[in-house]
């Protein structure tokens, strides 16, 4: 049940940076709102998670899956760029957690 707590934190996460760059500055008020209220679940998650948990793997785990998620997310849907460099380190960051998840199984 942690890891999936875990994982849902880590995808909420991904929206709250969505919700964030769709804010356009804090120009527009209700992306804005759901980037806070998807920070704050994240967080609520996460806290949830670590109760079973390491904290570093939690969250290094969180973290990766978020910057994970919101790289292919701006690639996309925001049009950034898609270079083998980047792709490498995407894969990197995924073999990182991958190899947390089944040290921690």
């Amino acid at each position: 049940m942690a890891w999936l707590l875990l994982f849902a934190a880590g995808a909420v996460e991904i929206v709250m940076a969505a919700a964030l760059k769709a804010a356009d500055g804090w120009t527009k008020p209700l992306p804005g709102a759901v980037g806070i209220v998807s920070a704050l679940l994240s967080i609520f998650l996460l806290t949830h998670a670590i109760k079973q948990l390491p904290t570093g793997t939690a969250y290094a785990v969180w973290t990766g899956i978020g910057a994970v998620g919101v790289a292919i997310y701006g690639i996309a849907a925001n049009g950034d760029t898609l270079s083998l460099p980047r792709l490498l380190c995407i894969g990197l960051v995924v073999s990182g957690v991958a190899g947390l998840r089944l040290i921690e199984a």
